[in-house]
């Protein structure tokens, strides 16, 4: 494996012949299970983090480095760099393949083993942007879980399964808007940002990859409702999306009528369905949700 003296340096950054090195190396084979995918394309990488508009003050974290490709293309742009890494294998190696490829930058990087989903904090100053190539089985839970365990990241820029990235940013009304595109837009303005072949990739996916970018909102979704309030409406919603609100919101509510209570008085047609709604509008729902009925004390 080539080493360098510097990040600028054109051999920095990880190509297919160092990516199946470094896998032999450690007796990696890409599971399906865990999801793996390795970018093994420089122009690739270096593409994601100009569209990430990641700047030299920037603290990034990143799920899922695998092997370093992303990894080291962000060292070279950011000023710091965490990445969480659940393989034992590859938490391990990660640190000498920085040390060996940018010896300069390796005091600006940390390691985080575990699964994202379980991280609560994270060393060093606070994250302010998220970068990350996300396993297609898990893209969703772990991207909603970060942007809510860390308010400080600004900007994310994630590839994920084109199909997935179609729902994140999907709008309403159109067909495949739903549960993650409501819960996207809580947290953040939500984009597609272009599409990336199978071919920067070992072993090449069956599915196309999209990059999707969420710019954080300058300002939370005005409501009184919760967040763990809102998401219930927008889950039961979905749940059973070929019905009309009043139906799918029955069980939430209590019965149809109050489910058609909270919808007039959040000023939406109990006769709607949720790929019509807005983030605003299901949290206006959640804020009209009825006073459950106290339940009756049995005395036998």
């Amino acid at each position: 494996m080539s080493t360098t003296t510097g990040p600028d340096s054109p051999d920095a950054l990880l190509g297919p012949a160092d990516i199946r090195e470094l896998a032999a190396a450690l007796g990696v084979r890409p599971t399906k299970q865990k999801g793996q995918n390795f970018v093994i394309d420089a122009n690739t990488v270096r593409r994601i983090v100009r569209t990430a508009e990641v700047r030299p003050d920037d603290t990034v974290v990143e799920v899922g480095p695998g092997l370093g490709s992303l990894t080291l293309a962000l060292l070279e742009a950011a000023d710091r760099v965490t990445a969480v890494e659940i393989d034992d294998v590859l938490a391990a190696a990660l640190p000498a393949t920085i040390a060996a490829r940018m010896p300069e930058r390796k005091d600006r990087f940390a390691l985080v083993h575990s699964d994202a989903m379980l991280v609560r904090e994270l060393p060093g100053p606070a994250p302010t942007a998220l970068v990350a190539n996300l396993p297609y089985n898990v893209a969703v839970p772990v991207l909603l879980h970060m942007l809510d365990r860390f308010p400080s990241i600004e900007r994310t820029l994630v590839m994920v399964q084109a199909e997935v990235a179609d729902r994140l940013a999907a709008r309403p009304g159109n067909k495949v808007y739903g549960v993650p595109s409501v819960k996207a837009n809580w947290y953040a303005e939500v984009k597609r940002a272009g599409s990336i072949g199978r071919n920067v990739f070992w072993p090449a996916p069956n599915v196309d990859s999209g990059l999707v970018s969420l710019v954080r909102r300058a300002e939370p979704v005005a409501t009184t409702a919760s967040k763990r309030e809102v998401f219930a409406v927008v889950d039961a919603a979905f749940a059973q999306r070929r019905k009309t609100l009043r139906a799918a919101l029955a069980s939430w509510a209590g019965s149809p009528a109050a489910a058609e209570e909270a919808l007039v008085a959040a000023g939406i047609s109990p006769q709607a369905r949720g790929e019509a709604l807005t983030v605003e509008e299901f949290a206006r729902i959640a804020e009209n949700k009825p006073e459950q009925p106290q339940q009756k004390e049995s005395t036998a």
